[in-house]
């Protein structure tokens, strides 16, 4: 049977009935500044370890999404972490349905769609909490002012291929390209009704290249899929030559292990994508998520995020250390988190019914 679907309209339904159940919903408008920095201490530490756990809600990769909650159990002994990985767009639907039901079984959130946290703070259930690497290290804009959420990873979504399947004369350098018909049956692309990275590429591709390109595309006999981390490993396995759109972060593995993928950053410009971390209010473990948000941003959890992940840090020590290109030396579509909050139910709809799913 299917699950229900609900949309950003649906979630802010339910956090009024909440705020009628007579949980404080306090709009962002009237919040003070950010909190004082918070760190690490023994005592912070011990009152995580009495509760010991923490419940992490996540869209990143399932296998680095666990590899952090690794690197934090070794860290702090006596604090597991639960990792629940799903497409962003699933996870903004399921936190909506349990706050609806009254039940608040996430700590801590990561979303690849920043929209997501407009919608969370204007309805007054996340936690004012400024981890002290955020505080000293993160750009303004990197941060919410009022100290709610910040840039916990960034990410890209472009063009990959496979390099046995297509020959270098052949290779795509912009997303005009795999309009060509010598491309027809052999694109993957993945859908921004379940994953919060397409979600936020295809706004900033509509708005730059325009939904022409998509109707265009759609003509393709594109091969869709689900999450951003979908397409490279189609063209890992031989089942496509090219995808429209995806993860760099995985296409960065693949490589690693030597498979037979390559990236190209699109003459139009890659959309960017900045997934923030939250805390809840109601959160059940509450010492432990603080305990968790704060190693999340240390140096040591953003080179790992780097290193092992391969995904982008804002925070300005970290280091690129597998020859990547760095930015500024191609071209990236800007982000506008606050207009796929307002469009995003209008994109999904139309991008349905343009490639029938």
């Amino acid at each position: 049977m299917q699950k229900p679907t609900w949309s950003r309209r649906d979630v802010l339904k339910a956090s009024s009935a909440v705020a009628a159940a007579g949980v404080l919903v306090t709009p962002a408008k009237v919040l003070a500044a950010a909190p004082p920095a918070s760190s690490i201490t023994p005592q912070l530490i011990e009152a995580a370890k009495k509760e010991g756990k923490v419940i992490y809600y996540t869209s990143i990769d399932l296998p680095i999404a666990e590899r952090i909650g690794k690197a934090f159990e070794a860290k702090f002994p006596g604090v597991s972490v639960r990792v629940e990985r799903s497409g962003a767009e699933r996870v903004f639907q399921r936190i909506g349905q349990e706050y609806s039901s009254r039940i608040h079984a996430v700590d801590v959130v990561n979303s690849s769609d920043a929209a997501h946290f407009i919608v969370w703070k204007r309805e007054g259930i996340l936690e004012a909490f400024v981890p002290e690497d955020v505080a000293k290290f993160y750009k303004d804009e990197h941060k919410d002012p009022d100290g709610q959420h910040a840039a916990f990873r960034v990410n890209l979504s472009l063009i990959g291929y496979n390099t046995k399947l297509v020959k270098a004369e052949d290779v795509p350098k912009s997303f005009a390209d795999l309009l060509d018909p010598k491309w027809a049956g052999k694109i993957v692309k993945a859908h921004p009704g379940y994953s919060g990275t397409i979600m936020t590429a295809t706004q900033q591709m509509a708005r730059d290249i325009g939904w022409d390109y998509f109707e265009k595309l759609a003509k393709q006999r594109v091969m869709q899929v689900q999450s951003a981390s979908d397409p490279p490993k189609k063209l890992d396995l031989g089942e496509r030559a090219v995808m429209a759109d995806g993860n760099e972060y995985n296409l960065l593995q693949i490589k690693e292990k030597k498979g037979p993928v390559e990236i190209v950053y699109p003459v139009e410009g890659t959309p960017l994508v900045v997934g923030p971390n939250a805390i809840f209010k109601q959160a059940p473990n509450p010492n432990a998520a603080r305990l968790f948000q704060l190693f999340c941003f240390t140096g040591e959890c953003q080179q790992l995020v780097v290193d092992v992940g391969k995904l982008r840090s804002m925070h300005p020590q970290i280091k690129e250390t597998d020859g990547r290109r760095p930015f500024g030396t191609f071209k990236t579509m800007k982000e506008d988190a606050a207009a796929v909050e307002k469009e995003g139910e209008a994109i999904k709809a139309r991008y349905s019914k343009l490639f029938g799913v």
